[in-house]
């Protein structure tokens, strides 16, 4: 138990108080084995961005992905909104004892905009001044998924709730094609990001899980404005019909 306290706080202390254009959403891991099945899930982080993902096995090892994301927060210090929508493809397999371990690769591209206004009180005379960043940027990413589905579940109120895990590493050129401060024109800016994260899913029924997202967010160029200034930490909950009957 003290593991597992360990492994939820730790998003809370990795994640930064810093600001960027550009804000991940949670990775799409449909985990699909076969052709025909479907894939929905909804999630939201510490930030309030809500992310939006749907699969499709259009074969039985290639299936397409369409993925949202948005936010709108307003706050004493900082008023934000964020919008993101992207697609893609790629293959998918089973492997290991059973056809219990399923490998996903994907790939696609995006785009989105943010909106960012910082709101700053003169300590002496209280007067209010306002920072705009208005930003649009263009996504292109590729990831790696491995998910396996061990043997172990969870008990809870007489019940046995089965446990899957996995991971996904996924990397992410963004780059903006328009940016403006205080409504001029400004320099514009990309950015790689490596984003790996670590879910796990709480099966509720044979279609629903319960999932828990936690990762990391590191930019490998030094910018002002597409930093990596936010990690993934979520819950929300995954939808899966179709696919292999043993399937929990």
């Amino acid at each position: 138990m003290k593991r597992l306290g360990l492994l939820l706080a730790l998003p809370l202390l990795l994640a930064g108080c810093g600001t960027s254009t550009y804000m991940p959403n949670v990775p799409n891991v449909p985990m699909f084995t076969k052709k025909g099945e479907l894939s929905a899930g909804g999630h939201v982080t510490l930030k309030g961005n809500i992310t939006f993902n749907t699969a499709y096995a259009v074969s039985d090892h290639f299936a397409v992905l369409l993925n949202g994301a948005m936010l709108s927060s307003e706050r004493r210090k900082r008023d934000l909104r964020h919008n993101l929508l992207e697609a893609g493809g790629g293959y998918f397999t089973t492997f290991g004892p059973d056809n219990n371990r399923v490998l996903e690769i994907y790939g696609g591209f995006g785009g989105g905009s943010s909106e960012r206004t910082e709101n700053h009180e003169d300590s002496e005379t209280g007067e209010m001044t306002y920072e705009r960043h208005d930003a649009n940027f263009n996504k292109y990413f590729v990831q790696v998924n491995f998910s396996s589905k061990r043997k172990k579940s969870l008990r809870l109120l007489g019940r046995e709730f089965p446990l899957n895990y996995g991971t996904a590493l996924r990397a992410s050129y963004v780059d903006m094609h328009e940016y403006s401060l205080n409504n001029v024109p400004g320099e514009l800016e990309d950015n790689i990001f490596l984003e790996p994260i670590f879910y796990t899913r709480l099966t509720l029924n044979p279609a629903v899980q319960l999932q828990y997202t936690s990762g990391t967010n590191i930019g490998l160029k030094n910018r002002d404005e597409l930093t990596a200034a936010y990690s993934v930490f979520s819950v929300g909950f995954v939808i899966n019909v179709g696919g292999l009957e043993k399937r929990r």
